[in-house]
């Protein structure tokens, strides 16, 4: 299983979602917390907040998707690693303080979260994989941005314990740190088919597009890993067209 047994329970504790998602930062939904506020206060999730942990996913032939997390300083990190790679290497990050976390596009998360579920069918699509990754992922003039938020939403609800009825994460949250749809966000590719963006500063209007995936491959091993993205990217697409071909029930 891909998800360690320190952050099983957590993943159905509001406390900890309001906490991973920001809420408790002002971040969206903090207007819905209610009586959690207390409860944050009161460090109640002591355990998880004192631990680092990465949480690896693998998409197929051995190129893994890494979540690495530090609870006690708010942030979180996504990192790739491939056979080719010695380490894993990093696309983005999320913080309180400099953040840069919109390493992916949506249509790219989908197809790794599908390639997730197809390796291990413990972890279904739309689900936890989803859930934890979505921050690293943004939504622009061209997404079915509706189809984007229902699955995000699902994810989450996926792990809401049954009659809670207090705060818990949405769709309609994550919405409102990934949407760069009228921003002027205009994404290139050249030849081998990498993606960057490129933010028009005097033209945008509202946030910032905070991200490391704002050029082009420079061939010298700097910057954003476009390689080894491309290399995760294909070894999901073969993943997810294998299931598909041989009618793998996991396949969504």
């Amino acid at each position: 299983m891909a998800i360690p047994s320190v952050l099983q329970e957590s993943l159905h504790d509001p406390v900890f979602w309001a906490r991973y998602t920001f809420a408790h930062e002002e971040g969206p939904g903090a207007d819905r917390l209610g009586d959690l506020e207390g409860l944050l206060d009161d460090d109640a999730d002591e355990d998880l907040d004192d631990s680092s942990l990465d949480v690896t996913f693998e998409v197929g032939s051995g190129h893994h998707v890494v979540l690495s997390m530090d609870a006690s300083a708010d942030s979180y990190s996504l990192l790739i690693a491939t056979p080719d790679s010695p380490e894993p290497v990093e696309l983005g990050w999320d913080d309180l303080a400099h953040w840069h976390p919109h390493a992916l596009r949506w249509t790219e998360l989908d197809l790794i979260c599908r390639a997730i579920a197809t390796r291990d069918p413990r972890l279904p699509h739309p689900g936890t994989p989803l859930a934890l990754l979505c921050r690293f992922a943004a939504v622009f003039d061209d997404d079915d941005v509706d189809e984007a938020v229902a699955a995000v939403d699902e994810a989450y609800a996926a792990l809401r314990p049954p009659q809670w009825e207090g705060y818990w994460p949405s769709g309609a949250d994550w919405l409102e740190r990934a949407d760069f749809r009228g921003a002027n966000v205009v994404w290139q590719r050249d030849e081998v088919g990498n993606l960057w963006a490129h933010q028009d500063e005097d033209a945008r209007d509202g946030e910032p597009f905070y991200s490391t995936r704002l050029g082009p491959d420079t061939g010298t091993g700097d910057g954003f890993p476009h390689a080894p993205l491309r290399a995760v990217l294909n070894a999901a697409t073969v993943t997810v067209g294998d299931a598909g071909l041989t009618g793998d029930r996991h396949m969504f």
